[in-house]
C-alpha cells in the first residue's frame, strides 16, 4: 500500500521499504515518566512519554535528531506498543504521552484499539500532519499538544525542508482546536496546548504565529512559548549557532500577554541546554 499519510504523500510501501520519515512501521527509542513538560501535562507524577523514530519533518535544529533520523529505536508492534502503555500506565503516569507520532498515527490507533488507557492520551505533533490523518486517530485522543514553529514559508523551507509547514500545521491545528478543554485540579484532561519554540532572529514570525493563533484558538487556551532553543551542532547555519536573548524572548512574551493569551507558559533562560534532552536507552 503507497502511503500518504503525512503532507509528503511520499508513496512508500512501508511494508517493505522506509517511508519519507525514515521507517517503515513503529520505533520507540525510549519511554518513562517525563517531568518537564508543561505542568498540565507532566502534572504530578509526569507524563508517560513515548518517543517514537522517524519523522516528516527534516529540522535542521532538532533536538531529538537521532530520532528523528531514524538512527534509534526499537521496532515493535501494535501489540508491543500496547504494552508500553499498560506498562506507563501501572508506573503511575498522569497520561500517555505520543512524541512524534503522525507518521505512524495508523499503527498507534491500532495499538489504542488494543489497549485503552483509563487516562489521558497526548498526541504531541510536530505540526506537520493531514486533518484526514487527525481524524482517524482522533477518537483515541484525549489532548492535542501540537508545535507551531513557523509561520514564513521562508524560513519553514530553510529550517525544515519544507516550505508547506504553516499550510498543513494551521488547518491541523485549527481542527484540534475544535477539541472541549476539560480540566481538573490543574491537569488538562481534554483539549489542546499550542507550543511554540522561539528561534534566534526569527522572533518577527513568532510575533505573527501568535497573531493567527489569538485568531483561532478559543479563549483561555493554554499557549506554551518555549526558550529551549539549543545548539546541537548538526546545522551550518550560522545564525543557528547561538541560543536566544533575553530580548529576544521578552519580545515575544509581552505580544503574548499583550494579546491575552492566559494560561501562558513560559520557560526561564536555564531550560536551554543538552541536560533535558533525555538518553536514548531502549
Amino acid at each position: 500500500m503507497q502511503c500518504t499519510l503525512c503532507p509528503i504523500a511520499c508513496g512508500a510501501d512501508r511494508a517493505v521499504r522506509a517511508g519519507a520519515c525514515g521507517v517503515k512501521g513503529i520505533t520507540v527509542a525510549k519511554y518513562y515518566l517525563h517531568p518537564f513538560e508543561e505542568p498540565p501535562v507532566s502534572f504530578r507524577n509526569g507524563s508517560g512519554t513515548v518517543f517514537f523514530g522517524g519523522c516528516s519533518l527534516r529540522c535542521v535544529f532538532c533536538q531529538n535528531y537521532e530520532l528523528s533520523r531514524a538512527m534509534r529505536g526499537r521496532e515493535m508492534t501494535p501489540a508491543q506498543l500496547a504494552d508500553v502503555f499498560r506498562a506507563l500506565e501501572s508506573m503511575g503516569a498522569d497520561n500517555i504521552n505520543l512524541v512524534t507520532p503522525d507518521h505512524v498515527s495508523d499503527l498507534i490507533a491500532e495499538a489504542l484499539a488494543i489497549f485503552r488507557p483509563r487516562i489521558p492520551v497526548v498526541y504531541n505533533s510536530g505540526g506537520y500532519c493531514k486533518t484526514d490523518a487527525l481524524e482517524r486517530i482522533a477518537p483515541y485522543i484525549d489532548v492535542w499538544l501540537p508545535d507551531l514553529k513557523f509561520f514564513s514559508p521562508a524560513l519553514s523551507a530553510r529550517y525544515t525542508g519544507r516550505d508547506d509547514y504553516f499550510a498543513y500545521a494551521s488547518r491541523a491545528i485549527a481542527y484540534m482546536a475544535q477539541k472541549p478543554a476539560v480540566w481538573r485540579d490543574g491537569q488538562l484532561l481534554s483539549g489542546i496546548l499550542v507550543r511554540h519554540l522561539v528561534m534566534p532572529s526569527c522572533t518577527s514570525d513568532s510575533l505573527r504565529i501568535l497573531d493567527f493563533l489569538k485568531d483561532v484558538l478559543p479563549p483561555h487556551t493554554p499557549v506554551s512559548l518555549m526558550r529551549q532553543y539549543t545548539p546541537m551542532g548538526t546545522s551550518a547555519l550560522p545564525e543557528l549557532g547561538r541560543t536566544l536573548t533575553p530580548r529576544e524572548y521578552r519580545r515575544v512574551v509581552d505580544h503574548a500577554l499583550a494579546l491575552g493569551f492566559a494560561p501562558l507558559y513560559t520557560q526561564e533562560k536555564e531550560s536551554a541546554g543538552k541536560a533535558f534532552i533525555p538518553e536514548w536507552d531502549m
